[in-house]
């Protein structure tokens, strides 16, 4: 008898992530993949990215539209109770075994509701991290306490999915699976990349992404400016820009970097590279800067420094690569010349990734196989007090 997963994808952030779990869970004699993709993947606005999804070579079982034209609350808030009814009808129709869900984005909430009210068993990756200033810090917590299985990253996000009082248990400290991908991408050339991008790359180059800071009102647009006049100091460093999650603020965020690019000839802008070709331009650069959890959990496996600006990433556990610097040009510009310093590049060489080595995939797989789950939806809070 096989087991039948159901994993939900809402975005790149999340799907850059699952890709290579997808694959593993495809080609298990015990498990029986079904895909329901929801969110930014289907949106004209951020590039249509389940099209990556079928050009992987996966097949898409359910397509759940929302509209994302707008990127107020309200739009959020309205995106996601349409995600809550339609995921749900969703799941009624494929009637999974378990329901396999990563990270804390609005639509992964709403899926996950979705199926805790559903009654089937959750299992849920990157869970116990801390991301202070979005709103996705509030959203990965709730969905911890929905889930039944728990695949975290770093031993110190097992503990405190456990003092959220989940049974030790259930929670299993697997390791990142984007560093997985690392490992198992097919690498474009340098002139590769340059002909998929239309762009040429420079001696020094950066791969900036920029995301709302969604527990700061209004600071999107303020905040990515800052960067693209520190950016202007640095006319001979080449910059790839990547699109801003479907988040509040973001359209502010996008005609900002638009409007930068369109007069500059050292930098260009992507809606969505797709996974081996972001993994291949991280390659090719120097480092990131912005404020992606990529800067954390893939960048120091491939030795590339990380600016990481303000405070959405605030409390995420970092590498010795990871550079924090406020959101005004004047930190920014410091923080950019203190990664091309001599020092620090010689540093980076020695940088250990705290969320682990390859092996995360096999070992989710593994589990998933091999768990009971027999009254798997019926939890007791978990406490080691007498």
């Amino acid at each position: 008898m096989t087991i039948t997963v159901c994993a939900i994808t809402g975005s790149r952030a999340d799907y850059g992530l699952l890709s290579g779990l997808l694959r593993k869970i495809r080609e298990s004699s015990r498990l029986t993949l079904q895909l329901l993709v929801t969110g930014s993947h289907l949106s004209s606005m951020h590039g249509k990215t389940y099209r990556e999804i079928e050009s992987d070579g996966h097949i898409i079982d359910k397509k759940v539209d929302l509209d994302l034209s707008g990127d107020t609350s309200l739009d959020v808030t309205l995106a996601t109770s349409e995600c809550l009814r339609r995921v749900g009808v969703a799941l009624e129709e494929l009637k999974p075994d378990v329901v396999l869900v990563l990270g804390d984005r609005y639509e992964v909430f709403a899926s996950t509701v979705a199926a805790m009210l559903g009654g089937y068993p959750i299992a849920h990756l990157h869970g116990g991290e801390s991301t202070e200033g979005a709103i996705d810090e509030a959203m990965r917590h709730s969905i911890t306490k929905m889930a039944h299985l728990h695949f975290v990253a770093a031993k110190s996000y097992a503990e405190r999915v456990i003092q959220l009082g989940e049974n030790p248990a259930r929670v299993f400290n697997v390791g990142s699976t984007g560093i997985d991908n690392i490992h198992d991408t097919k690498w474009l050339s340098k002139d590769e990349l340059e002909s998929y991008l239309g762009f040429r790359f420079r001696q020094r180059n950066l791969l900036a992404t920029f995301h709302p800071v969604t527990l700061e009102k209004n600071s999107g647009r303020a905040q990515v400016c800052e960067l693209l006049k520190a950016l202007e100091q640095f006319e001979d460093v080449g910059v790839v820009f990547t699109q801003p999650n479907a988040d509040t603020e973001t359209s502010g965020i996008k005609e900002a970097i638009v409007d930068y690019v369109a007069s500059r000839d050292n930098s260009t802008f992507f809606e969505s590279l797709g996974n081996s070709h972001y993994l291949s331009c991280l390659r090719v650069v120097d480092g990131v800067i912005g404020n992606s959890s990529s800067g954390f959990t893939e960048a120091p496996t491939m030795k590339k420094g990380t600016i990481n600006i303000g405070d959405r990433q605030k409390g995420r556990l970092a590498a010795d690569s990871v550079i924090n610097c406020l959101a005004d040009r004047e930190s920014i510009r410091e923080a950019i010349e203190k990664m091309y310093s001599t020092q620090f590049q010689a540093e980076l060489a020695c940088v250990e990734n705290p969320y682990g080595g390859p092996g995360a995939t096999n070992r989710i797989v593994k589990i998933l196989e091999e768990f009971s789950y027999d009254d798997l939806l019926k939890k007791h809070f978990f406490t080691n007090q007498p």
